[in-house]
């Protein structure tokens, strides 16, 4: 529910800081006044898009912040969480504009996107515009207002989901008939490079392999010469570092004996002579191990070979061709399974299947919904001075069906220009429409799940003994949900819990809108003001009381 709104220069707005009531609210105020300056300004927090021309002449940025309680609406909590932000029993809602055009969005305090915005907005208002009924002679407008009241959304979202997987899989089996044979030309190569690179058996780790012993291969005479001096001049010539070391050893631990200040050196000497004499016996089992194989080196040659010629043939490095064979094997995979016509036909009837079984349950839906909802729409009608209208929604079949199920919604009158209902766009002139529009709206209003609803002037075209029906109804929605409803109409007004006027104001030259609460009192001038005009009278002021009632409905 909607809490606390606050709007920093937007549009004619310097600053407001609102707090919203329960029950069903008014917002009243001459023509141009900026009454629906204020819903423009929390669709803003909503998610709407935004542009420099909300920023109030002179600003640098406008502002809007929208708080909302959201301790009964657990789904709330729960999107919040799995898109990690803050939860809490609040939820603020803030939109920074600047005059760049660029916006800034955040959910509880911290940075979204606009999208996100409209997401988690979808569970917190329902907002009906005053162009609403313009939208009411779209096909798809009434088909999304029938699932939205039968509960069927959700359906009517699987339904088109299987609908694509089922026309994707119909495609591909299309262009598997239509292309049988250039994916067999595919194939065909496929395979034979397939079986070429696996009887080459190369692994991704052989290369450098390969590598390593080739060139200790290449170079096993030098290795072999290399080792042998080593060990002469370590330790098989006369005079050998090992014989001179070991010597130098012997005398330095004999001298010790008579100055320990030689034991230091001695240790040291005694160290260099165990580390020679471990390296000595390295070197002897390495000479002893290399040999010259020039069979070997020529094979790893031709092994080399081989790969060399492969990685050039397909251009790609030795290392790569594993990679690319695993490649060509998945593809060889799938031109197996999109030839294999017999397979895929069996997919498509099953996706078929899942479409029309969805589908069925969807149509079950709606026309035990269209029937429900005729019937109340009618009694609607008839409460709105429409008694001689009949509303039907007509469930029109389409052949194959279609991503939105296996009929078009038609919403039909009947009784206003002959019995026989037409569709709504040839029988209701523009103030019928208006006020079949708004019976509409409350019944959708009352099925919906959101807990605040606002309505921007939607009793355009009405007035009289109507407008005091229409303010009835939307009483009798403000006692189940937070209603705020933009009006001209006193009738509307005066069935209000609470109301709020807003007027022009100059400072210092500079047009401002403003919003006052009304207590009882200004809630009598204010009624009256819109009775009779600029001229409040006596008589006005009684009727407006008289309107209100003898005691004034708690804010």
């Amino acid at each position: 529910m909607l809490r606390h709104l606050t709007i920093r220069d937007f549009v004619i707005v310097d600053r407001l800081e609102l707090d919203f009531l329960d029950g069903f609210g008014a917002l009243t105020g001459e023509t141009g006044a900026g009454k629906s300056i204020l819903i423009d300004a929390l669709t803003l927090a909503l998610g709407e898009r935004a542009d420099a021309g909300v920023i109030r002449s002179g600003c640098a940025k406008a502002e809007v912040a929208a708080t909302f309680d959201i301790a009964e609406l657990p789904e709330v909590s729960d999107w919040l969480g799995a898109n990690d932000f803050d939860v809490d029993n609040e939820l603020l809602l803030r939109r920074v504009v600047d005059t760049g055009g660029r916006s800034r969005a955040y959910i509880n305090g911290s940075p979204a996107t606009a999208q996100q915005l409209r997401e988690v907005g979808e569970w917190l208002i329902d907002i009906h515009g005053q162009h609403a009924h313009q939208s009411l002679l779209r096909s798809d407008a009434q088909r999304q207002l029938l699932d939205g009241h039968a509960d069927l959304s959700a359906t009517a979202r699987d339904v088109a989901a299987a609908f694509r997987q089922w026309r994707e899989m119909d495609q591909l089996l299309r262009a598997a008939s239509e292309g049988a044979e250039t994916l067999q030309r595919e194939r065909e190569q496929l395979e034979w490079q397939v079986g070429e690179l696996d009887a080459l058996a190369f692994s991704e780790d052989e290369w450098a392999t390969l590598d390593l012993e080739h060139r200790r291969l290449g170079h096993a005479a030098s290795l072999i010469d290399g080792a042998q001096f080593a060990l002469a001049v370590l330790a098989e010539d006369d005079a050998a570092c090992e014989r001179q070391i070991d010597s130098v050893a012997t005398r330095l631990g004999n001298l010790a004996e008579y100055d320990p200040a030689l034991a230091e050196v001695a240790a040291l000497v005694a160290s260099v002579q165990a580390e020679l004499s471990e390296a000595v016996s390295t070197l002897r089992r390495y000479a002893d191990r290399v040999d010259l194989d020039p069979s070997r080196l020529a094979e790893i040659e031709r092994r080399m070979d081989a790969v060399m010629s492969n990685a050039r043939k397909y251009r790609v490095q030795p290392q790569e061709l594993p990679g690319l064979l695993a490649g060509w094997k998945k593809r060889l995979a799938e031109l197996d399974a999109s030839t294999d016509l017999a397979a895929l036909e069996s997919r498509v009837a099953a996706a078929r299947e899942v479409f029309f079984k969805l589908a069925a349950t969807l149509s079950a839906g709606r026309k035990a919904a269209a029937v429900e909802m005729g019937q109340a729409v009618s009694a609607v009608m008839r409460q709105l001075a429409l008694s001689s209208g009949r509303f039907e929604v007509a469930l029109l079949p389409v052949e194959g069906g279609a991503a939105y199920g296996l009929e078009q919604v038609e919403f039909r009158i009947g009784g206003l220009a002959g019995n026989e209902a037409k569709p709504l766009a040839k029988v209701a002139s523009g103030g019928e429409l208006s006020r079949i529009s708004l019976a509409i709206q409350v019944l959708t209003s009352r099925s919906a799940s959101v807990p605040t609803l606002i309505f921007d002037e939607v009793d355009v075209g009405i007035g009289g003994g109507v407008a005091e029906i229409v303010g009835r109804l939307l009483h009798e929605l403000g006692a189940e949900r937070q209603v705020l409803c933009v009006t001209h109409l006193p009738q509307v007004a005066a069935q209000a819990n609470w109301q709020w006027q807003v007027s022009k104001t100059t400072r210092d030259g500079v047009t401002l809108s403003a919003i006052q609460e009304l207590d009882d009192n200004g809630r009598v001038q204010e009624i009256a003001r819109m009775l009779g005009g600029v001229e409040i009278t006596n008589i006005t002021l009684q009727h407006a009381r008289e309107l209100l009632g003898a005691s004034l409905r708690p804010a």
